[in-house]
């Protein structure tokens, strides 16, 4: 029944699919734009950019970026007037696999963050790179 629908409305299917597409890369563009590791490693040398680690502790503790804070992702939003002193510096969120960073991102801006990004792929991303990693 159902694959007989898309058969028969496939334009409409297709459609749908777009728009749904489209809404997702919007909604994730108001996180900030994305950035591969290396361009994070630019930002952070050229900039002093500022890394929050949304990652619960454990995770942190066991590899983390060179002098990154470490907020979980759930505290966000309790704990962002410990970022007040870097609303004007440039900051990058980063999770484990990027699907928390544009949620957290978007919270950022909102809070008048003037410049926030996300690292494209998380910490997953980070450590295919072969990046170094700092542990407790």
């Amino acid at each position: 029944m159902f694959l007989e629908f898309i058969g028969e409305q496939w334009m409409l299917v297709a459609a749908l699919t777009v728009c749904i597409g489209l809404l997702v890369r919007h909604e994730s563009a108001k996180g900030g734009p994305s950035l591969s590791p290396q361009q994070l490693v630019g930002l952070i040398n050229r900039e002093q950019a500022v890394v929050v680690d949304l990652r619960d502790s454990k995770d942190f503790d066991s590899g983390h970026i060179v002098d990154a804070l470490n907020i979980p992702f759930a505290k966000l939003s309790h704990r962002m007037a410990e970022l007040d002193a870097y609303k004007q510096k440039p900051v990058v969120v980063v999770c484990k696999m990027g699907q928390h960073a544009g949620s957290a991102g978007k919270q950022l801006v909102q809070a008048g963050f003037e410049n926030v990004s996300r690292l494209s792929g998380g910490m997953m991303e980070w450590q295919n790179s072969q990046l170094p990693l700092v542990s407790k």
